[in-house]
């Protein structure tokens, strides 16, 4: 499945991209922090990360995103399952240098990440934007795949293995916010997190 919106979807459920790339012969993958504008993905971390030098290098890289929606119970084991919303993008990223073009992929990354946060805290300086790499990789060459609904259980045992079947849902919930202990006592929660908190 390739569909754009299914595509854009799942990149915008997920939080945490899985980044792989060859480094020196050897497959490497990474969880690693992303954010969607259009048809372009940025991904980002420090200048000395191996794995990022060598996508900015332009090796092939594949990103992986997934959304576990739920756990499939059949009545035979061989048929227990998952519900999950998976994207796949492969390409050749590319390293931001423009530095309008870096804090704008910065901002994309960390408003995907925590919403309301690019306005409210302090925004990077020179040394910060200087060591951190953003990549920007175009969403042509990718794939989604889908499973939803049930067990799809043999005929044979429907009726006659007295097992459960059904799915278990999965979801993704964040709790009450804790503030940092160096924070002053009685500093409100924000909004922005209160509301992601929910």
């Amino acid at each position: 499945m390739t569909d754009r919106s299914a595509l854009h979807d799942v990149l915008d459920a997920g939080l945490v991209c899985h980044l792989g790339v060859v480094v020196d012969g050897s497959p490497l993958v990474l969880p690693t922090g992303y954010g969607r504008d259009g048809d372009t993905l940025y991904l980002h971390g420090s200048t000395g990360a191996r794995s990022l030098r060598a996508a900015a290098d332009g090796v092939d890289v594949c990103v992986n995103v997934t959304v576990l929606d739920g756990v499939v119970y059949a009545r035979s084991v061989f048929h227990h399952s998952m519900n999950y919303r998976s994207a796949v993008v492969h390409g050749r990223a590319t390293l931001v240098t423009d530095d309008d073009e870096k804090l704008h992929g910065l901002r994309v990354l960390t408003e995907h990440l925590a919403p309301g946060s690019w306005g409210h805290a302090r925004l990077p300086n020179r040394k910060e934007l200087a060591a951190t790499a953003v990549l920007a990789l175009d969403l042509t060459e990718a794939a989604v795949k889908v499973r939803t609904g049930g067990p799809v259980d043999d005929e044979e045992d429907i009726g006659t293995v007295p097992a459960w079947a059904g799915v278990l849902p999965v979801r993704q919930v964040f709790g009450e916010p804790e503030p940092c202990h160096l924070q002053p006592e009685g500093t409100p929660v924000p909004g922005h997190v209160r509301r992601r908190a929910g």
